[in-house]
Protein backbone atom coordinates (compact mmCIF):
# COMPACT_ATOMS: atom_id res chain seq x y z
CA UNK A 1 0.00 0.00 0.00
CA UNK A 2 1.03 3.03 -1.13
CA UNK A 3 2.58 5.69 2.23
CA UNK A 4 -0.54 8.59 2.86
CA UNK A 5 1.19 11.46 4.38
CA UNK A 6 -1.87 12.83 6.55
CA UNK A 7 -1.93 16.23 8.93
CA UNK A 8 -4.44 16.34 12.13
CA UNK A 9 -5.40 19.24 14.03
CA UNK A 10 -4.95 16.78 16.98
CA UNK A 11 -1.68 16.41 19.60
CA UNK A 12 -3.10 13.42 20.83
CA UNK A 13 -4.40 11.57 17.92
CA UNK A 14 -5.82 8.59 19.42
CA UNK A 15 -8.78 7.82 17.05
CA UNK A 16 -8.44 10.00 13.56
CA UNK A 17 -8.95 8.05 9.86
CA UNK A 18 -9.06 9.53 6.89
CA UNK A 19 -9.97 7.57 4.12
CA UNK A 20 -8.30 8.08 0.73
CA UNK A 21 -9.04 5.57 -1.49
CA UNK A 22 -7.03 4.84 -4.73
CA UNK A 23 -8.33 2.47 -7.79
CA UNK A 24 -6.17 0.78 -10.25
CA UNK A 25 -5.58 1.69 -13.96
CA UNK A 26 -5.11 0.12 -16.92
CA UNK A 27 -2.86 2.23 -18.89
CA UNK A 28 0.45 1.69 -21.50
CA UNK A 29 3.22 3.66 -23.19
CA UNK A 30 1.63 3.09 -26.97
CA UNK A 31 3.51 1.59 -30.00
CA UNK A 32 6.40 1.94 -31.37
CA UNK A 33 6.39 -0.10 -34.71
CA UNK A 34 9.00 -2.48 -35.48
CA UNK A 35 12.26 -0.24 -36.41
CA UNK A 36 11.45 1.25 -33.00
CA UNK A 37 11.29 -1.71 -30.52
CA UNK A 38 14.33 -2.74 -31.99
CA UNK A 39 15.94 0.56 -31.40
CA UNK A 40 14.65 0.23 -28.07
CA UNK A 41 15.72 -3.21 -27.86
CA UNK A 42 19.52 -2.08 -28.46
CA UNK A 43 19.12 0.82 -26.13
CA UNK A 44 17.41 -1.22 -22.88
CA UNK A 45 20.43 -0.96 -20.60
CA UNK A 46 21.53 2.40 -20.67
CA UNK A 47 22.35 5.11 -17.54
CA UNK A 48 20.20 7.86 -16.35
CA UNK A 49 21.73 11.38 -15.23
CA UNK A 50 18.58 13.51 -13.49
CA UNK A 51 18.43 17.38 -13.03
CA UNK A 52 15.55 19.76 -12.25
CA UNK A 53 14.04 17.60 -9.72
CA UNK A 54 11.15 19.15 -7.65
CA UNK A 55 8.89 17.64 -5.11
CA UNK A 56 5.85 19.47 -4.16
CA UNK A 57 2.65 19.14 -2.57
CA UNK A 58 -0.17 19.63 -5.03
CA UNK A 59 -3.76 20.31 -4.46
CA UNK A 60 -6.20 17.28 -5.58
CA UNK A 61 -9.54 18.19 -3.66
CA UNK A 62 -11.35 20.35 -1.03
CA UNK A 63 -13.66 19.47 1.71
CA UNK A 64 -16.70 22.57 1.97
CA UNK A 65 -15.90 24.77 5.12
CA UNK A 66 -16.07 23.13 8.42
CA UNK A 67 -18.19 25.28 11.64
CA UNK A 68 -18.77 23.67 14.51
CA UNK A 69 -20.57 26.05 16.65
CA UNK A 70 -20.77 23.59 19.47
CA UNK A 71 -18.26 20.70 20.96
CA UNK A 72 -18.00 17.56 19.44
CA UNK A 73 -16.70 14.49 19.61
CA UNK A 74 -16.23 13.84 15.83
CA UNK A 75 -16.61 15.08 12.03
CA UNK A 76 -17.06 13.53 8.45
CA UNK A 77 -17.37 14.85 5.36
CA UNK A 78 -16.70 14.31 1.79
CA UNK A 79 -13.18 16.13 -0.26
CA UNK A 80 -14.21 17.03 -3.47
CA UNK A 81 -11.48 16.53 -6.79
CA UNK A 82 -10.68 19.43 -8.10
CA UNK A 83 -12.11 19.95 -11.82
CA UNK A 84 -9.54 20.68 -14.40
CA UNK A 85 -7.04 19.36 -12.12
CA UNK A 86 -4.84 15.79 -13.23
CA UNK A 87 -1.26 14.53 -12.64
CA UNK A 88 -1.22 11.16 -14.42
CA UNK A 89 2.27 9.55 -14.02
CA UNK A 90 3.78 9.61 -17.50
CA UNK A 91 7.44 10.15 -19.23
CA UNK A 92 8.60 12.18 -22.35
CA UNK A 93 11.16 11.62 -24.16
CA UNK A 94 13.20 12.55 -27.46
CA UNK A 95 14.56 9.54 -28.74
CA UNK A 96 13.75 5.47 -28.40
CA UNK A 97 15.72 3.33 -25.61
CA UNK A 98 13.36 4.83 -23.08
CA UNK A 99 10.73 2.82 -21.40
CA UNK A 100 8.60 4.95 -18.98
CA UNK A 101 8.34 2.40 -16.41
CA UNK A 102 12.02 2.52 -16.29
CA UNK A 103 12.67 5.98 -15.84
CA UNK A 104 10.15 6.20 -13.13
CA UNK A 105 12.01 3.26 -11.30
CA UNK A 106 15.22 5.01 -12.05
CA UNK A 107 13.86 7.97 -10.71
CA UNK A 108 12.77 6.55 -7.38
CA UNK A 109 16.29 4.84 -7.07
CA UNK A 110 18.07 8.22 -7.19
CA UNK A 111 15.71 9.92 -5.14
CA UNK A 112 16.07 7.36 -2.37
CA UNK A 113 11.94 6.78 -1.72
CA UNK A 114 10.64 4.55 0.60
CA UNK A 115 8.52 3.24 -2.16
CA UNK A 116 8.39 3.10 -5.53
CA UNK A 117 7.20 6.08 -7.69
CA UNK A 118 3.79 5.65 -9.35
CA UNK A 119 4.12 4.14 -12.89
CA UNK A 120 1.63 4.78 -15.78
CA UNK A 121 -0.37 2.23 -14.92
CA UNK A 122 -1.61 3.95 -12.21
CA UNK A 123 -4.56 5.97 -11.69
CA UNK A 124 -4.58 9.84 -12.23
CA UNK A 125 -4.57 12.22 -9.45
CA UNK A 126 -7.02 13.01 -8.06
CA UNK A 127 -9.73 10.41 -9.31
CA UNK A 128 -13.32 11.30 -10.15
CA UNK A 129 -15.22 9.62 -7.15
CA UNK A 130 -15.65 12.19 -4.10
CA UNK A 131 -13.18 10.79 -0.86
CA UNK A 132 -14.77 10.55 2.66
CA UNK A 133 -13.31 11.55 5.56
CA UNK A 134 -14.12 11.02 9.24
CA UNK A 135 -11.97 12.35 12.25
CA UNK A 136 -12.85 11.12 16.19
CA UNK A 137 -10.76 13.34 17.93
CA UNK A 138 -13.18 15.00 20.72
CA UNK A 139 -13.81 18.51 21.79
CA UNK A 140 -13.90 20.21 18.20
CA UNK A 141 -15.06 23.91 17.83
CA UNK A 142 -14.51 26.61 15.57
CA UNK A 143 -13.50 26.65 11.97
CA UNK A 144 -11.56 23.74 10.36
CA UNK A 145 -10.47 22.89 6.16
CA UNK A 146 -9.90 19.88 4.49
CA UNK A 147 -8.37 18.44 1.48
CA UNK A 148 -6.75 15.69 -0.72
CA UNK A 149 -2.83 16.59 -2.09
CA UNK A 150 -0.31 14.16 -3.72
CA UNK A 151 3.28 14.47 -3.51
CA UNK A 152 4.27 15.13 -6.69
CA UNK A 153 7.88 14.29 -8.39
CA UNK A 154 8.84 16.36 -11.69
CA UNK A 155 12.29 15.93 -13.08
CA UNK A 156 14.38 16.31 -16.07
CA UNK A 157 16.45 13.30 -17.02
CA UNK A 158 19.76 12.22 -20.32
CA UNK A 159 19.46 9.25 -21.28
CA UNK A 160 22.74 7.02 -22.14
CA UNK A 161 22.92 3.52 -24.23
CA UNK A 162 25.18 1.79 -22.89
CA UNK A 163 28.18 1.37 -25.22
CA UNK A 164 27.79 4.78 -26.49
CA UNK A 165 26.70 3.96 -29.90
CA UNK A 166 23.62 6.45 -29.87
CA UNK A 167 23.14 9.85 -29.00
CA UNK A 168 22.23 10.59 -25.25
CA UNK A 169 18.32 11.01 -24.97
CA UNK A 170 16.48 13.88 -23.08
CA UNK A 171 13.56 13.54 -21.14
CA UNK A 172 11.23 14.73 -18.56
CA UNK A 173 9.08 12.34 -16.26
CA UNK A 174 5.72 13.07 -14.01
CA UNK A 175 4.98 11.13 -11.31
CA UNK A 176 4.15 10.93 -7.48
CA UNK A 177 4.86 9.49 -4.28
CA UNK A 178 2.74 9.66 -1.93
CA UNK A 179 -1.18 10.44 -1.53
CA UNK A 180 -1.85 12.31 1.16
CA UNK A 181 -4.49 15.64 2.87
CA UNK A 182 -5.28 16.62 6.22
CA UNK A 183 -7.95 18.11 8.87
CA UNK A 184 -6.64 20.97 10.52
CA UNK A 185 -8.18 24.00 12.64
CA UNK A 186 -8.11 27.20 10.93
CA UNK A 187 -7.14 28.54 14.50
CA UNK A 188 -3.50 27.28 13.84
CA UNK A 189 -0.61 28.19 11.55
CA UNK A 190 0.00 26.40 8.44
CA UNK A 191 3.34 25.18 9.54
CA UNK A 192 3.91 22.32 6.80
CA UNK A 193 4.00 18.51 6.43
CA UNK A 194 7.01 16.77 8.10
CA UNK A 195 7.95 14.78 4.33
CA UNK A 196 7.71 17.97 2.30
CA UNK A 197 8.36 21.50 2.93
CA UNK A 198 7.06 23.54 1.81
CA UNK A 199 3.29 22.06 1.78
CA UNK A 200 1.61 23.98 -0.77
CA UNK A 201 -1.36 22.24 -0.78
CA UNK A 202 -2.19 22.54 2.91
CA UNK A 203 -1.59 25.95 2.49
CA UNK A 204 -3.49 26.50 -0.57
CA UNK A 205 -6.29 24.78 1.41
CA UNK A 206 -6.21 27.23 4.25
CA UNK A 207 -6.65 30.48 1.95
CA UNK A 208 -9.38 28.80 0.00
CA UNK A 209 -11.49 27.56 3.38
CA UNK A 210 -10.86 29.28 6.44
CA UNK A 211 -12.09 32.69 7.69
CA UNK A 212 -10.11 35.57 6.06
CA UNK A 213 -8.50 36.64 9.48
CA UNK A 214 -7.97 33.41 11.29
CA UNK A 215 -4.06 32.74 11.66
CA UNK A 216 -4.22 29.67 9.21
CA UNK A 217 -5.42 32.10 6.38
CA UNK A 218 -3.10 34.59 7.44
CA UNK A 219 0.26 32.30 8.09
CA UNK A 220 -0.81 30.49 4.36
Amino acid sequence: MRRHTLASTAVGLAAAVLFLCTAAYAGGTGGQGDEGHAAAAACAHGTYAWSGVVREQKLTGLADPITLKRKTESVSGVIKPLKGVSYKPHVMSTGPGVRAADAIKALGRYLGTEEPLADPSESAMPEETPTDFYYNIGDLKGSYYAWGSVGLVEADFTYTCQGGGAKPVKGYVVTWETLGGGFLSCDDRVTGDPFWRPDAAARTAARTLCPAGSPAAKSA
